[in-house]
This record gives structure tokens, C-alpha cells and sequence, in this order.
């Protein structure tokens, strides 16, 4: 397995660029931007890297193959041409998945059917083992891609407990990059639910791989390079940070899983959590930093218009009390964006639970 080959990194639409920035900025190669991720070339410790240390990814994809189809036929015998036991192993079912767009070859079942009929000529066994094989057929062409993740990147296997609305891992990882942090300064989330972004800020900052805590579907593919595999893991080391990293939220219930979630993640030492009603929230010592938010914009979670006050509330604390401190708020509706008060520029739209979202950040207050 040490060729090498098309990598995507699948991002959600409208932070391909940030994603591509931090590839760029763990020394993946040549990262281009692409509609709903990013693109690379590399190896299979390329791939092994990305899923462990990429904080943005959703999923890594290894492009293994392609062709022009024009037709059924043609699809089964260029699909019985391609080296599956080079990638696949036959004690591990692979489940196959078939999308076909503007193509002669358009029944997605049928080409899901010869394809896997190519894998079981091979002796690679069919059926939901933890490995997926994509193939896209798109303008006559299809792109055949091993899903190298698994379960889905924002799954760090430490976070158990979730509120209401949820920001995914990889979502608010890049809305802190989006914002600029890097784990160099102290960040506030008054409305913190299950801390997802106090936990991630606290991790960056401490140099923790989110992939640190869990399993990858490239563990169980053909030629997997155990030992290199471990090498890497064992190469990173978490580092000390004198910053601190606060949440708070007015449910009790919230705190406990934001405090439990930190110390599955080993970062309760730098992340600390609070019950408090946002009129509460006081500057922390240490210098300024982020203030990183995700309120309810009632499209999940409540009503919008009874949120106008929460949001005016917000914006009035963070101007009296946070001079110097950036804002970064994300929200479905420039209406209680505007609500603050603040001097907010939104970002572009991200979809985020059936809706569309965009990061509003602030220069120093």
C-alpha cells in the first residue's frame, strides 16, 4: 500500500477554503479546493495522517480507480480489470455505494450490482463490514473511492453526551479556524451545551489529535501497515497550556455533560464549565481572546422572536465587559445576528441540521 493516488477531503459546502488551510497547515501536500472538500495527492500515510490529526475533515477518501462507462457491459468488464485485492482484504465485507449523474450508465442499483459482482469475482466479500466503496459515475466517467474514516470524522469517541442542535466536531473546529484561533488565546462559549467548542479550542491548544481515541476503516483494508500506524499515534505528544478555556450555559444539565465530555477528552484541567444565565458571564483572567458562540436561533431550538432579548443581552454584556476580545456567533437568521448590536460580518452559508448557517465574526470589541 504505498502508492500513491487522489485523496478528498470532504468538508462541509462553504468551508472547503478553511479546511484546505489546515491541511496546508499540517504539511498535507498541494491541497486544492474543491465543491464540498479538499484535494490532494499522497499515500496511504497521508491518508493515516488526515483521519488522526485533521481537526475539519468529515471523511477521507481514497480515489483507487477510474474509467469511462458508457454502459453496463463496459462497467463490468473494466470493474473485473481493477486490482480489489491490492485494497480490499477477503475476511472483511465491503458494502458498495453507487451514485450516477448526467451518465448513459444511470441506474445506480444495476451499477451498484456489476461492481459488486467484480469484488466478489476478486474474493472480496460483500456486505456491511465497516469498509465502503463509493463509485460515482458522473459524465460518463466513474471515480471509485474507499471511504477511509468509517464512522464519520466529528465522532472523536469521547464526546457521549450531546444537547439539543448539536455543532459537530468538525464544524466548530473550522469555525474556530474561520475565526482565526489556533490555540494560542483564551476562548469563552456562554452558551456552551455539550462544550463542543471550549473542548476542541482546549484540545488544539494542548495539541491532542482528534483522532486519537478511535478506530478508522483504513485499519481493516488490504496491506495495512500496523506498525507505521502505531508509530504515528505514538508520535504525538499533548502539550501544556496556560491558557484556560471557559463554558457556561444556564442548564445544569448541559454543564454536567460539557464537564463530563472534557474529561473523556483527558482536557479538564484547561476546559472549566459553569451554570450561568448569560447577564452572569464575567471576564476571565488572562489576556483576550475569542468569545465562540452558537445560540439557539429557533428553527431547532426555540422560538425566534422570543430569542431577540437573549441575543440584545448578549451583544450588551460583550460590549461592557470583553473590550479587546474578537466575537465569532453562529446563526441562522442576519435578524438576531443584528440583534446584538455588534459589528458582525457573516460568513458564507453552511448547511447545519436542515438549515443554512453562517459564521458572524467581529473584529476587537
Amino acid at each position: 500500500m504505498d502508492r500513491s493516488f487522489d485523496i478528498f477531503l470532504a468538508a462541509p459546502p462553504g468551508l472547503e477554503p478553511v479546511l484546505a488551510e489546515e491541511a496546508r497547515a499540517a504539511g498535507l501536500p498541494l491541497p486544492e479546493v474543491q465543491p464540498g472538500g479538499v484535494a490532494l495527492r499522497g499515500g496511504w500515510a497521508e491518508v493515516q495522517r488526515a483521519n488522526l490529526e485533521l481537526r475539519g475533515a468529515s471523511r477521507v477518501l481514497a480515489r483507487i480507480g477510474g474509467f469511462p462507462v458508457f454502459h453496463l457491459a463496459q462497467l463490468d468488464k473494466r470493474a473485473r480489470k481493477i486490482d480489489w485485492r491490492a485494497v480490499f482484504r477477503t475476511d472483511v465485507p465491503v458494502k458498495v455505494e453507487t451514485v450516477c449523474r448526467r451518465s448513459k450508465v444511470y441506474h445506480d442499483r444495476a451499477a451498484a450490482a456489476r461492481i459488486a459482482g467484480a469484488l466478489e469475482a476478486a474474493g472480496v466479500p460483500l456486505g456491511d463490514g465497516g469498509v465502503r466503496l463509493s463509485a460515482r459515475i458522473e459524465a460518463n466517467f466513474c471515480t471509485l473511492s474507499v471511504d477511509t474514516s468509517g464512522a464519520p470524522l466529528h465522532r472523536r469517541g469521547h464526546k457521549q453526551a450531546v444537547g439539543k442542535a448539536p455543532l459537530r466536531e468538525t464544524m466548530a473546529a473550522l469555525f474556530l479556524r474561520a475565526c482565526g484561533f489556533a490555540g494560542a488565546e483564551p476562548v469563552v462559549d456562554p452558551m456552551c451545551g455539550s462544550g463542543t467548542f471550549v473542548i476542541e479550542a482546549a484540545e488544539m491548544a494542548t495539541g491532542r489529535a482528534p483522532g486519537r481515541g478511535r478506530a478508522f476503516a483504513f485499519e481493516r483494508l488490504a496491506g495495512f501497515d500496523a506498525e507505521g500506524w502505531a508509530a504515528l499515534k505514538a508520535a504525538q505528544r499533548p502539550g501544556e497550556t496556560e491558557l484556560r478555556f471557559h463554558g457556561s450555559d444556564r442548564d445544569a444539565g448541559a454543564v454536567r455533560m460539557a464537564t463530563e465530555n472534557a474529561a473523556r477528552a483527558g482536557v479538564e484541567g484547561v476546559a472549566r464549565f459553569a451554570r450561568q444565565a448569560v447577564s452572569d458571564l464575567a471576564l476571565p483572567a488572562g489576556p483576550p481572546g475569542l468569545v465562540m458562540v452558537n445560540p439557539p436561533y429557533g428553527g431547532r431550538v426555540g422560538e425566534a422572536k422570543a430569542l431577540f432579548a437573549l441575543y440584545g443581552a448578549l451583544g450588551t454584556v460583550l460590549r461592557e465587559r470583553f473590550a479587546g476580545w474578537r466575537v465569532g456567533l453562529v446563526t441562522s437568521d442576519a435578524a438576531l445576528a443584528r440583534a446584538t448590536g455588534l459589528s458582525l460580518d457573516p460568513g458564507p452559508p453552511v448547511p447545519h441540521g436542515g438549515l443554512k448557517v453562517h459564521l458572524y465574526q467581529s473584529g476587537p470589541l
